[in-house]
């Protein structure tokens, strides 16, 4: 099958940028290598996540998005196109937010809206979604707990994204955590988010996460690009790794819509309080 090239990947970022950014150039050396022309990193990929979720952690360094670390991220990224999660700073505010970049520069820019239990103790929050257009297609990115939200996907959908990207910090459950991460039911729903929200809006899903520990988390990796009919098509599971597939973007937006549209077949005037939104053309 000829067709886009792309890759999710399950690694452990942490406060070092100096390593982070070895790990990431090793990461997009090995995915030009393989002729990945899309690769999404985690959320927090540069400088890590929180450290715990009780609202009592520091956050990870702030960085401009025209700062000079995202034009690294920029230059390694080259002819690529590469999704990293990373803490924003804008003015007194700091985001947690994922940059989309290539040898160009920045192509895009998402502060994740929904924020988890204490989360909001050390970010501020996004207010909405928009899809842009790269060399790879037009793309929409959401952190996370984004994913968790229906409406989050459809947006991006609706706003012509043909591929969505969700970077993620997805640990295990908290609470009676499984010490197998495969029956981890925090595990259960990050998977189930991803394949839902493909299928629902029929367009081509990357899901990164962090995996490994960081302070209390335990990340649950899992990895993977899901195709449009919500079959995986490639994962990590548990564990470190890169998952790979290759999708004629158009063509599987196209067999997966021409019977039933799930874009088309939307009657706004059934639901009004959710907004009576086209879609874009």
């Amino acid at each position: 099958m000829s067709g886009l090239r792309m890759a999710a990947v399950a690694a452990n970022f942490d406060r070092d940028l100096d390593g982070d950014f070895a790990r990431i150039a090793g990461l997009i050396e090995r995915a030009r290598a393989d002729g990945v022309k899309l690769l999404a990193l985690p959320e927090a990929a540069l400088g890590g996540y929180l450290l715990s979720l009780d609202g009592t952690a520091g956050s990870p360094p702030a960085l401009a998005v025209d700062g000079p670390e995202i034009r690294k991220l920029s230059a390694l990224a080259g002819d690529m196109v590469v999704t990293a999660g990373y803490c924003e700073a804008a003015g007194d505010t700091r985001y947690n937010s994922v940059v989309c970049v290539n040898g160009d520069g920045v192509l895009g820019n998402h502060r994740k809206v929904h924020q988890p239990l204490n989360e909001d103790a050390n970010y501020g929050a996004g207010s909405g979604f928009a899809a842009f257009d790269t060399p790879v297609g037009r793309l929409g990115m959401m952190i996370c707990y984004d994913k968790a939200f229906p409406e989050s996907a459809r947006a991006l959908a609706l706003d012509g994204a043909e591929i969505i990207v969700c970077v993620s910090a997805w640990p295990g459950s908290a609470t009676n955590p499984d010490p197998d991460l495969n029956r981890d039911r925090w595990k259960r729903r990050f998977d189930l988010f991803d394949r839902a929200r493909a299928l629902e809006n029929q367009v081509v899903w990357l899901s990164a996460n962090q995996s490994g520990t960081f302070g209390s988390l335990r990340f649950v990796a899992s990895a993977k690009v899901v195709d449009p009919g919500g079959e995986v098509l490639a994962d990590t599971g548990v564990t470190e790794g890169v998952a790979v597939a290759e999708v004629d973007v158009a063509l599987a937006l196209e067999n997966a819509r021409r019977a039933m549209g799930h874009l088309r077949d939307r009657r706004p005037e059934a639901y009004p309080a959710l907004g009576a939104q086209l879609v874009r053309a």
